[in-house]
């Protein structure tokens, strides 16, 4: 996952350059934000002249995820000081969930270290990032400004997701957004991304919501015909 980070990151500080972005808000963000997904938004967002206020709410939208994940482990920090919690939450990513994740089984001793691992995880994930995002930094400037390196962007998440589409809620949500994001492509303040995360959110939880139905119906079925028997 560190070697994966490392081209990400690059890419990042390459984008915020040529964005117009200073090298000391760029890598401020990578500290304060940490979150490659949204950075790399804000940044396109920011050449674009977008209102402050509507990359804050688009930002937020994009790590919602990170709620999720919080749910998932939250449980296994519950007896940790309040200190050893704000740590792990400033650490949490993608990757560092999913490293995270193999530990949330541990019991005995190893329970109560774990929080260790999960240090461990994000501290080397966060020291990459900001090497990789200053390194992006530097050498921007040396970048041709028409290279469509943003291109980089979706070809990464697509790679992230597709594999990861293995119920039909997840490829319904996943083609709703993708075409209300071309339809919606000439919103003003790309609040297209906005329309199509909702709408697939909606797809998403409208076929799950369906299907639940759907398995109520199927297993009350034989009930009542056995009563009816």
């Amino acid at each position: 996952m560190l070697l994966g980070v490392v081209p990400f990151g690059l890419i990042y500080g390459v984008l915020a350059v040529n964005a117009g972005m200073p090298a000391w808000l760029a890598c401020a963000m990578s500290a304060i934000v940490f979150g490659g997904a949204s950075q790399m938004i804000l940044t396109q967002l920011w050449s674009a002249g977008t209102p402050a206020l509507i990359i804050a709410f688009t930002v937020a939208m994009v790590n919602l995820r990170h709620a999720l994940y919080s749910a998932t482990i939250a449980p296994s920090l519950a007896p940790l000081p309040r200190r050893w919690k704000a740590l792990v939450a400033y650490l949490l990513t993608d990757e560092a969930f999913a490293a995270m994740t193999r530990r949330l089984g541990d019991t005995g001793p190893r329970a109560r270290y774990r929080h260790w691992f999960y240090f461990g995880a994000g501290i080397a994930l966060w020291s990459s990032w900001q090497l990789s995002t200053l390194a992006g930094v530097l050498v921007g400037a040396q970048v041709p400004r028409d290279w469509p390196l943003d291109f980089f962007l979706p070809l990464t998440f697509i790679a992230i997701i597709v594999p990861n589409l293995k119920h039909r809620a997840q490829v319904a949500a996943a083609l709703v957004a993708t075409a209300l994001a071309v339809a919606c492509y000439t919103m003003p303040h790309k609040l297209g991304i906005m329309v199509a995360a909702l709408g697939g959110i909606a797809a998403g939880m409208l076929l799950l919501e369906r299907n639940r139905r759907g398995g109520q119906h199927a297993t009350a079925a034989p009930d009542s015909k056995e009563h009816a028997a």
